[in-house]
C-alpha cells in the first residue's frame, strides 16, 4: 500500500539569487504528527508566494522512487525534503496521477492533485549550481516532476501513514499531459 515516508517543512531560509532574495527550498523531515491546513504543512513557509504556495500549491509531493532515480544519476543521497517537497511518498506513481485526483493521507487529511511542479533556477542552484548546468531542462525531460496539491480536508499526518487514491476523475488530463519542457 502506498505510504507517506516523510512530512517536510522549511529548515532555514537561504539567500537566493541576489540582494534581499531568499528561498525556503531547504526542507527537512518533521518528527511525529504534523498538522496540514489549507495552506499546507503548519510549520512550513513559502518565501516566494508569487510562484509557490497558495491554495493550489499548498503541498508538493515527491516519490521515493523518483528520488532513488536521481540518487543514482547524481551519485549522492537525496534525503526527504531535498526536492523542496513537503510529502515524500512511496508506492504511489505520483507522476501518473490526473488533475483532480484525490488522495486520503492517514485517516482524515484529503488532498487534490492540481498541477505538476515547474522547476526553476532556484531549484537548479539548490541542486548544485554550475555543477548542474542545464538542471531545469534535465529534471523536466525525465518527467519525474511530482504534483502540487490542494488541501481539501485538514488533518494531522505522519511518516508511515497510508496514502489512498479515493477518487480519480474519468477523462481528466494526466499530470504531465501537455507539459512542455523548459526551453
Amino acid at each position: 500500500m502506498p505510504r507517506l515516508v516523510a512530512v517536510c517543512a522549511v529548515s532555514a531560509l537561504r539567500p537566493d539569487g541576489g540582494r534581499d532574495r531568499v528561498t525556503a527550498i531547504d526542507k527537512r523531515p518533521l518528527e511525529g504528527r504534523v498538522r496540514i491546513g489549507r495552506y499546507g504543512v503548519g510549520a512550513d513557509v513559502q518565501a516566494d508566494r508569487k510562484h509557490h504556495g497558495g491554495l493550489d500549491k499548498a503541498l508538493y509531493a515527491y516519490a521515493a522512487e523518483d528520488a532513488a532515480f536521481w540518487e543514482e544519476e547524481l551519485g549522492r543521497p537525496l534525503p526527504p525534503g531535498f526536492f523542496g517537497e513537503n510529502l515524500r511518498t512511496e508506492g504511489l506513481d505520483v507522476n501518473a496521477s490526473v488533475i483532480g485526483e484525490v488522495w486520503r493521507i492517514g485517516e482524515v487529511c484529503t488532498v487534490e492533485v492540481t498541477m505538476p511542479r515547474t522547476p526553476c533556477q532556484t531549484f537548479a542552484r539548490w541542486v548544485g549550481g554550475a555543477e548542474q548546468r542545464g538542471w531545469v531542462k534535465r529534471f523536466s525531460s525525465e518527467r519525474r516532476l511530482g504534483p502540487y496539491l490542494r488541501v481539501l480536508r485538514n488533518g494531522s499526518v505522519q511518516a508511515g501513514d497510508p496514502i489512498e487514491v479515493i477518487s480519480r476523475p474519468e477523462g481528466a488530463p494526466g499530470l504531465l499531459v501537455g507539459y512542455r519542457d523548459p526551453a
